[in-house]
């Protein structure tokens, strides 16, 4: 009877403190979660086809990539960008995105071209497709931020023209 549980008790409620590491369902689920999730997995598989080639010279590329788009999938779910707030989160994401589509699409076209094996070959196919990935996703942020900056900086603020008027024409 020790290891018999009783159907009745219902486990302990979980810790807050896993709770806030885990995945949001949200996040998860929308737009910018489905391409950082699209990032993980082809910069993943690309990492592992470079290992396996004679193309290994390219292997950290898709390794940093891969980490820094784990990073961002894990503060983006867990809302650990709102915590620190001295970071401009899209502007870094946009230079990441840019940065990793040039990386992938030079290495690509390189490890394609130069080395005749197989894995060489999936290593360069999987880096186009994390290409068109990042491409997609700094589109978006592009996007956003290009809004963002037509809005005026900040959408929640009011724009006062008048005030600044009459002030600078008080001399």
């Amino acid at each position: 009877m020790g290891d018999m549980e009783d159907p009745d008790r219902r486990g302990d409620p979980p810790n807050p403190s896993v709770v806030s590491l885990l995945f949001s369902k949200d996040f998860v689920s929308s737009r910018k979660g489905q391409l950082l999730i699209g990032e993980v997995a082809s910069s993943f598989i690309s990492f592992v086809c470079f290992c396996a080639s004679s193309a290994a010279a390219f292997v950290t590329a898709p390794l940093v990539f891969f980490l820094s788009a784990l990073f961002l999938l894990f503060a983006y779910s867990t809302k650990f960008n709102q915590r620190f707030k001295g970071f401009h989160w899209p502007l870094m994401d946009f230079l990441r995105c840019v940065s990793a589509s040039i990386v992938f699409f030079i290495i690509s076209i390189m490890a394609v071209s130069k080395y005749p094996d197989g894995s060489s070959k999936a290593a360069g196919v999987f880096g186009f497709i994390a290409t068109i990935v990042f491409a997609l996703d700094f589109y978006f942020i592009f996007n956003e931020l290009a809004d963002f900056l037509k809005g005026g900086g900040s959408h929640n603020e009011p724009q006062n023209t008048q005030e600044a008027d009459s002030d600078s024409d008080s001399d």
